[in-house]
């Protein structure tokens, strides 16, 4: 059974740091690509980080180029994403995502709350 445990989120100052970590379980880690995602109230979901399996390749949305860093330990069934100079509009909800072919599991996701 799939399972994830994301952990690191909660309330920071604007211009703060925060590092997000997943934890997930039950299906071969190294194989997935995994991505962070985020949902503002009242917005839609969106992909905020992607990082490749096997080579590590990293890519970002516009909003968090720059600020944010995703990274991934294999032996640890982990990715990470760090959040650096975080800004009100980054305030989210932020999901864990794995995904590998037609498989795509979801992280129940974790609050992060920048106050301005």
């Amino acid at each position: 059974q799939v399972h994830f445990v994301e952990s690191g989120g909660g309330l920071v100052q604007a211009g703060g740091s925060l590092r997000l970590s997943c934890v997930g379980s039950g299906f071969t880690f190294s194989s997935y690509y995994m991505n962070w995602y985020r949902q503002a109230p009242g917005k839609e979901r969106e992909m905020v980080a992607h990082i490749t399996r096997d080579d590590h390749i990293t890519s970002y949305s516009d909003s968090v180029k720059g600020r944010f860093i995703i990274s991934r330990d294999d032996a640890k069934s982990t990715v990470y994403l760090q959040m650096n100079s975080l800004k009100f509009e980054d305030t989210a909800v932020y999901y864990c995502n794995a995904e590998a072919g037609p498989y795509d599991y979801w992280g129940q996701g974790i609050q992060v709350t920048v106050s301005s």
